[in-house]
């Protein structure tokens, strides 16, 4: 699991560290908020909330959060046979699967700096309002997170953090 607070980059990382893998399979979160303008149309399995629920009732989903008035969960996995889940999610999602599944290996990413993940949110299309909000929830995030995860990863570079998440990923196969 890849997880942390809004503008950390957890879904570039995700991306690209996926893409260096090809035994891992990352899993599409479904949300309920609406894209935003310059996202990737599979970034989510965008839905209204009538069908988030619907899914929640019937038990499809490992975890389900609500951030900002949003719902968010993680599908339950269907990965292909051979393959390792690669979850990217929220610390509240984070917590949730690692109590269901203590064996899972979560790592948390932070940016080097709120000023650097402020920026990034603002250039993900935030206004200014919404990156205070997100600040102030991420401080409480990564306080959190750090209590649950078995890593820490600053993301200070996308190419520096998926190597080093190759290193923890090599670490843990090998000791499996």
């Amino acid at each position: 699991m890849i997880s942390g607070p809004g503008g950390v980059g957890k879904s570039t990382v995700a991306e690209r560290l996926a893409a260096a893998d090809p035994a891992l399979w990352l899993s599409r979160s479904w949300t309920t908020r609406p894209r935003r303008p310059g996202e990737r149309e599979d970034a989510y399995h965008f839905v209204d909330r009538a069908t988030f629920e619907s899914r929640a009732r019937q038990g499809g989903f490992l975890e389900t959060a609500s951030y900002l008035g949003h719902l968010y969960g993680t599908p339950t996995p269907e990965a292909p046979p051979g393959q390792d889940v690669l979850l990217e999610i929220d610390v509240q999602g984070a917590r949730q699967v690692r109590a269901a599944d203590p064996t899972a290996v979560v790592v948390l990413l932070v940016a080097p700096s709120p000023e650097a993940q402020a920026e990034r949110l603002r250039a993900r299309g935030d206004d200014d309002e919404h990156v205070a909000r997100r600040l102030e929830l991420a401080a409480r995030e990564e306080a959190e997170g750090r209590q649950i995860v078995d890593h820490v990863v600053v993301n200070d570079s996308a190419e520096r953090a998926v190597g080093e998440l190759l290193g923890i990923l090599g670490a843990h196969r090998g000791s499996s």
